[in-house]
Parts: C-alpha cells; structure tokens; sequence
C-alpha cells in the first residue's frame, strides 16, 4: 500500500493483545455503556444534560449556535464562574473539610489545602488583583513552577473574570515577552525562582529582563517568594505575594460571567513565526474539562486520590490539574519536581505515601522509568492505584504494557487519551469500566464527541487504513479561535478539509475501526513513496528488548526521497547482551533487522544512531526538530525549551565518531 492509494498514511504495524475491564471495575464505573446511545441518538441534548456537572448563576437555555463556521458559541445565554464551580460551591455543599491539593515539594516537605483553605485564598488574591487594578476582562500572565500559588493564582483571575495566560517557567524571557505583548497582558504573577534537580533556577529575572524591553502593557508583577534567592526590586511595580496577601480580605464575591467569556489564553509555541494564542472560554470548557475527568477517570470524590503530574505551564495542567479535578471535587496531588529527584523513585514515593488511585502521566515519562528499571516502583507499595493513563503523544505497547504489569499491578485500565491544547479537553479515549483496551491505542470518540480518519481526497479510509485525523462536528471545549488573528485560526485549523477541523495528526482505524495515533502529520515521513510514521518505526524500536527509547526522524535522502534515521537509548541491563553479541556497530544492525521484521522491509532504519540521551523539553516531549538537523548535518537550532540544552552537545560529541 503507498500514499497513492490514496490512504494518505501508511498503516504497517499491527497490536492485537485487548484487555477487557476488570469485573468490579465494570459494576462500579461511573461511565455506562448507555452513554454513546444517548450521544448518537441526539448530541446536543446529550451536551446540554451534561452542562448540570456544572453550578450555574443563568442556567443555559442555548446548546450550540455554530451559524457563523467555525466560530462556535456554547451555552451562550447561561451564566457561571469558574473559580465558584471549582471551589465555593464544595464548601457551600459542607465539603470544606476536604483536602483538594496534597502539595509535595522537591525538597520533601509538604502541604495540606483544602477546599475552605482554597476559598480563603482564592477570595484574598481576587482582592489583591483588584487592588492592582485588575478588572474582569483584563489579561494576566502567570509564570510560575508548579507550587499551589501557580493554581490559586489561575482560580483568582478566574474569580474576577480577567483571562489569565499562563507561560511556562521553562520560556525564556523572549518567548515571556512576546506572548505577554499579543495579550497585552496588565499584570504578572511570578516568583522569585524555581527549584529544579537541588538547584535555584531564577524566574522574576526572566520578567524583569521581558519588561526591560517591552510589554508596556503591565502595570504590576506579583511575587511569590519561593527560593529566597536576591531578586532586582522595581518600587510601585513589584509586590510581594505574601505581603499582599496579610491584608487582603478573605471574603469575595466572584464575578458571574457569560459562557462565552475566555476563561484563558494558552500559547502553543511554534519553532517560526509568532506564537498561536489559544483561546477557551468558560462554559463549554468547564462542560466538557467536568464531564471527561469524571468519566474517563471513574473519579470517586469522597474516595479517590488523584494525580496528573503535568505543570500548569501546559495545557493538560489547566484542564487535569486545576479546572477538571476541582470542579469535580478531587483530592489531588501536585509535585513541584522532576521523577528522579531526589531519586529515581521520587514518583513512587508519593503514590505510597499519598495511596494515589488514578495516575496520569506522559508517555515519555513512563519509557524513562521503563529506562530505569522496575526494581525502582517494585520498592514501594503501589497497591492503591486502580487506574492508569497516558497524555501528550501516543504510548507505544512495549511500554503500555510495561505501565500496566508494573505500576498497574496487571489489574489496572489505562486509558489512553488523546486531545490538544486546541481541543481543550479529552477527546479519544477508552472508557475504563466499558473498553476492552487494546495496548497502544486511543480506540475511539467519547461520546458525544464525532471523530473520523480520512485520505487525501477528504474521503473516510477503510479499517485497516490510515489517514489525517479529524473532528466533523464541533465540541464544548473546543478553542474558540486564535487571539487577536481570526483568519489564522481558519488558515491553520479549517482549511484542509472544509467544513472540518484537521487535528495535524496522523491516524490508523484498525481492523475493528479502532483508531491509533500515527503523531503529528509533520513527524510522517515520505520513503520511496511511503508515508511512513516515526511513532510505528520508534514502537518496532522499543519492542525489542535491548531498547530503552527511541526517536526516529526522516532526513533528506537522494536516493529515497527521505530516509528513516533512529537515535536509540540501550537499557543499561543490556550492556553484556550487546557486548556478546558483537558491539554496539552489530547491535545496530540488529536494531535495523529487527525493525524490518516487525513492521517491514521499507521501514528498516538507513541509520540507527546509539545515545545516551535525548532532547526532550521539561513537559517530556522529545525535540524531533533538533534530531533532524543532526540527521541532515545541520546546524543545531533553537535548545531554549530543552530541559538541558548541554544534552545535543553530548549527541553531536558521541556521534562524532560514529558517522
């Protein structure tokens, strides 16, 4: 099969391993298999059932006005407040007591807030930015490490209906600059710095430097002090959190807002060109955040603990970390650190002390404790955990399963999900207590929720096929357009496929219409005619048992059009195999053989580079981009969102020798 059949994307590797969901799972899920009935026999009634998981001041009488493609408005006459669904109306229903965020810090200590405690903070700093002169409507930046303040500070632009923007701690001040300019943002919330790994990286210095050469727009920078670290102090624009905070009234009236009021602007960041403002507003955002975190994760309030390891800096934080769980009532952790610090267990660590039961973490993550090894989790109790998932890009099936049988227990469902910054909330994803699973994919639509795979000619694939991802018909918490640049939200997201919204991702329905993520269309890659996936290829690589991870780029061939080029990290476990077997230059080969065993002949690597580490940014993501160029022997571009930038020095130096 090639790209000219018309198909778009090569489908060639094939999982057949399904796991249906545990009995008492089955009896207990909140989600019932009537759900897709009810959404298929009439969708917008089925989103306006789901509108009362939400507190309204208006209830919505509207749905969906979608008379003016693709701007879409939800529930647009009803009334709300976030930050109220989130946190008031639990202390107002006699849940005060509850603890909402169990705080874990990097350097072991740790915090209890509860939903009173949140109340009580949330309505202190709504009064602190009102006396900023921070009115609803305005813009905030936050730009903060994952510390509770980072949550309470989006909950209390929410309480005043200004739209917060939250940039994370990771961007330098360039990238702080220009996306508190396109908001045009009045105040930032900052901190002094960050730990990271035993260190103090510096943050207000970032601010500082950003305001120093433009963002006139601010007008105050509120501190949080984190570190102690010596900072540069501007009188009448700086001010201390904590300082604020001592006489600031605990009592507060939130603001009710429209639906359709942007709750916040996130922006994605582009390797060229200015940075794509997200925007989300209130209503069918909170709709649909409520809706997918109780569903998909089977949350049960009064018995669950929960915890999404992403930071707020990204989107998962927003929708998984403050918007879903609260409003749903979740005790919660939040780690302000990375997996291995202070050691590779630090995850596990939490899990046992806390009896997390729901776990939510990137792919990426999960093949580096994979990488580590399981006698690290085998040293602590994981017996709480009754449900796993996986969030940012598709998990390959070697380390799927490898989630289930060593953190999972063997018992517990994953549910695989898939959904974007632009997209809002969870929108492919197994149903736990309904979906028999199938290891490495995202299987199919929520209900309510209209998905499809088509070819290149916009036409639906067969099963089997694969092809550009798709969503047909508009959702609740669907971006509601690019800020300040209507007709680049309609060039970038709808024009494609007219009429529909082109994800940028590559898809396969299997034999049963299942869907798998392929990545992004950008990561496909064009061999001999072949539109082949790096996510396939890198699966093939991490089956074989010598392999930790992998990343695989496609680079400019003459012969080939381009060629499949796979940077490899090898299990420290495997280093006697290897060695027995001929070196690291026959291991290679091996790697390569293997590859065209499993998946076929046109998908065996022209190269496989061995390396100790990748390039990945701080949320797990691995940097294809910056793979490529050495693939092609190019200059190295832009390392600032890496989590260590001296990580390419150590490839190009180890690669030296190996070309």
């Amino acid at each position: 099969m090639n790209a000219d059949a018309g198909t778009g994307i090569d489908s060639l590797s094939h999982e057949s391993a399904s796991y249906p969901p545990p009995s008492d799972f089955v009896q207990n899920a909140n989600a019932r298999p009537s759900l897709y009935g009810e959404a298929e026999r009439d969708r917008l009634g089925f989103w306006k059932d789901r509108a009362g998981l939400l507190s309204w001041k208006t209830m919505p009488t509207e749905v969906l006005d979608f008379s003016n493609p693709p701007f879409a408005r939800w529930f647009a006459d009803g009334t709300l407040n976030a930050c109220y669904n989130a946190v008031d109306r639990h202390v107002e229903a006699g849940h005060g007591d509850q603890a909402a965020l169990l705080v874990e810090y990097e350097d072991g200590s740790d915090a209890t807030y509860t939903y009173a405690d949140l109340q009580a903070e949330t309505s202190r700093m709504a009064n602190v930015l009102l006396d900023l002169g921070v009115v609803t409507g305005d813009r905030v930046a936050i730009y903060m490490p994952m510390i509770p303040e980072a949550v309470i500070a989006m909950l209390a632009c929410a309480r005043i209906g200004a739209t917060h923007s939250v940039v994370f701690g990771g961007f330098s001040a360039d990238a702080l600059r220009s996306r508190i300019e396109d908001a045009e943002a009045t105040a930032v919330i900052t901190a002094d710095g960050q730990f990271r790994k035993g260190r103090v990286l510096p943050l207000k210095p970032a601010v500082d430097e950003a305001l120093s050469t433009g963002a006139e727009s601010v007008r105050h920078v509120l501190v949080v002090r984190r570190t102690g670290a010596d900072i540069e102090w501007t009188e009448d624009r700086d001010v201390w959190w904590h300082e604020a905070r001592e006489s600031a009234s605990a009592e507060h009236e939130p603001v009710w807002v429209e639906a359709e009021h942007p709750l916040f602007i996130l922006y994605t960041s582009g390797t060229t060109g200015k940075p794509k403002g997200i925007v989300h507003t209130t209503g069918g955002y909170l709709v649909q955040a409520s809706y997918t975190h109780r569903n998909v994760f089977d949350l049960k309030p009064d018995t669950d603990v929960y915890w999404c390891t992403a930071d707020v800096g990204w989107v998962t934080g927003h929708t998984y970390v403050t918007y879903g769980p609260l409003v749903n009532r979740a005790t919660q952790v939040i780690y302000e650190s990375t997996p291995d610090t202070p050691h590779q267990g630090r995850w596990w660590e939490i899990v046992e002390k806390h009896k997390v039961s729901i776990f939510y973490a990137a792919p990426t993550a999960i093949r580096t404790a994979m990488k580590w090894g399981e006698d690290i989790p085998a040293r602590f109790d994981l017996s709480s955990i009754r449900l796993l998932g996986s969030v940012g890009e598709s998990i390959n099936p070697e380390a799927w399963q490898w989630y289930r049988r060593v953190i999972g227990g063997g018992t517990a469902p994953i549910v695989d999900t898939w959904w974007q910054t632009e997209t809002g909330a969870i929108m492919i994803s197994p149903l736990p207590g309904i979906t028999a699973t199938k290891p490495g994919s995202a299987q199919v639509p929520l209900p309510g929720i209209s998905a499809d795979v088509l070819n290149d000619a916009g036409e639906s694939v067969q099963d089997g096929q694969g092809g550009y991802l798709v969503l047909t018909e508009p959702w609740p918490a669907m971006l509601r357009g690019i800020w300040g640049d209507d007709q680049r939200f309609i060039d970038t997201y709808w024009s494609r496929f007219p009429g529909m919204y082109f994800a940028g991702d590559g898809a396969r329905k299997d034999e049963d219409g299942d869907i798998w993520l392929l990545g992004r269309v950008d990561d496909v890659m064009n061999v001999s005619g072949h539109r082949l996936s790096t996510t396939e290829i890198e699966s093939a690589l991490v089956s074989h048992p010598w392999v930790a991870e992998s990343a695989v780029v496609g680079a400019a061939d003459e012969t080939t059009g381009q060629a499949v080029v796979a940077f490899v990290i090898l299990r420290s476990s495997a280093a006697e195999e290897v060695e027995a077997a001929g070196g690291e230059e026959k291991a290679v080969e091996i790697l390569r053989q293997h590859v065209g065993k499993e998946i076929g002949p046109i998908a065996r690597p022209k190269k496989v580079l061995l390396v100790t580490e990748l390039p990945k940014t701080r949320s797990g993501k691995i940097m294809r981009r910056l793979l490529r160029d050495v693939a092609e022997n190019r200059q190295v571009g832009d390392t600032q969102t890496l989590a260590d930038s001296s990580v390419m020095d150590l490839i190009q130096q180890g690669l030296s020798g190996k070309r």
